[in-house]
């Protein structure tokens, strides 16, 4: 694989001088606001998700190779980005429509991709919900969506980010045990299809085939429900990272911090090739109840220390696992 210049300067800005994507998460809308609200009612939804990101930005995006916002609550927190941090800005409105089925993306509103890069954004970040035995015309119509995005990425020289999110379009629990068992196929064609050239996509930001309270030995965890043994879960690992032609980093997909260090030592160990990680709530989770319940002091007391912490043992395991990218690229 080789990467035009702009899409070249994007990937060195979201990495670190190891070539490894050492990233923090902090696009999060839907979710985070009903996080917020469960703790204190009283505060505005915008309000909310905009002062809890410029938090997260001045702490621990400027701890971090780079930092994932989005355009509709994140543009305060990127003023607080130092400029040697990448900015990651995501292209796809939170959640999903309702009103068809399938989980039909929508971009945000008011910005192009040319928007978003004139502004500051050193890579595009596309999320889509995918299930390989969703309705064929349904996943066609998130194909298109990715290869248009794609070729506005390829127009503007902007690095390109699928984000790739499994789902049972039959309703099963997604942390369940039937669901898990089909995991590791749907994370596998992810790899492969979206590997190819015709979607334009430079970095994959992918889920793991195997979350680690799923695989045998973990008693340790309070949701622990074995589906795979160790070598059953390291072949996964392993055949998946063989299947991808890009480079690919980690989501945390709503592990605790513990769980999500642990599984990147497993998939080391597995001989999976992962270029960093993109991770979130694994990291700052914890942050909202100071916030919405204690006010700003408490709220930065937070993030300055057992933020910070969460983030070094991130860090940390990332630097002992991660396959720098530039093994990928020509």
């Amino acid at each position: 694989m080789k990467l035009t210049p702009g899409k070249k300067r994007g990937l060195d800005a979201i990495s670190n001088h190891n070539h490894i994507v050492l990233a923090t998460a902090m696009d999060q809308r839907g979710s985070l606001g009903k996080m917020i609200k469960s703790f204190n009612e009283n505060i505005s939804y915008g309000d909310g998700l905009t002062n809890f990101k410029v938090g997260v930005s001045e702490v621990l995006g400027n701890q971090s190779s780079s930092l994932l916002l989005d355009p509709e609550y994140g543009w305060k927190a990127a003023e607080k980005l130092e400029d040697s941090r990448g900015l990651i800005m995501a292209y796809e409105k939170t959640g999903y429509d309702t009103s068809e089925k399938g989980r039909l993306p929508n971009l945000v509103d008011f910005y192009a991709v040319q928007d978003l890069a004139n502004s500051g954004a050193d890579a595009i970040k596309l999320l889509v919900y995918y299930d390989t035995e969703e309705e064929e015309k349904y996943n066609n119509i998130k194909k298109t969506l990715i290869k248009r995005v794609g070729d506005e990425c390829k127009e503007n020289d902007v690095l390109f980010i699928l984000e790739p999110v499994s789902y049972s379009a039959d309703g099963l629990d997604s942390k369940g045990v039937e669901f898990a068992k089909r995991k590791p196929q749907i994370v596998e064609y992810f790899m492969e299809e979206f590997s190819k050239e015709e979607y334009g996509i430079d970095l994959l930001k992918v889920e793991v085939p195997v979350q680690v309270f799923h695989i045998e030995g973990n008693e340790q965890y309070e949701n622990y429900e074995p589906v795979f043994t160790a070598q059953e879960a390291g072949f996964y690992y392993r055949k998946c990272s063989e299947r991808s032609r890009l480079p690919f980093i980690y989501l945390s997909g709503g592990v605790t911090n513990e769980q999500f260090i642990d599984t990147l030592h497993f998939a080391k160990d597995s001989g999976s090739a992962f270029n960093g990680c993109l991770c979130g709530r694994a990291i700052w989770k914890e942050g909202v109840q100071p916030f919405a319940k204690d006010g700003k002091d408490r709220y930065y007391e937070w993030l300055q220390s057992t933020g910070v912490q969460n983030l070094k043992k991130v860090t940390k395991a990332i630097e002992e696992t991660a396959t720098p990218w530039d093994t990928v690229l020509v």
